[in-house]
């Protein structure tokens, strides 16, 4: 399974570094921690990123067997 940013491109380097850490589990304190900043200031980073309109989609391999059936590598 891995995430996927639909609009990536529309995002400056640290919008996209903010949106990878809070769509990867992590709080804004979290996220203000690991870049250096303070968690006002990751906030804003997001509203921004949101008002560009980028979009995540996780991507689960058919493999993991979730439907149960024999044909789910097939899928």
């Amino acid at each position: 399974m891995h995430l996927e940013i639909r609009g990536a491109e529309k995002l400056s380097f640290r919008e996209k570094q903010a949106v990878v850490l809070k769509e990867t589990g992590c709080s804004n304190e979290e996220i203000a921690r690991r870049m250096g900043i303070n968690a006002a200031t990751v906030a804003t980073l997001l509203n921004r990123a949101r008002s560009k309109g980028y979009e995540v989609v996780i991507v689960i391999p058919t493999t993991l067997g979730l439907f149960g059936g024999e044909n789910d590598e097939e899928a």
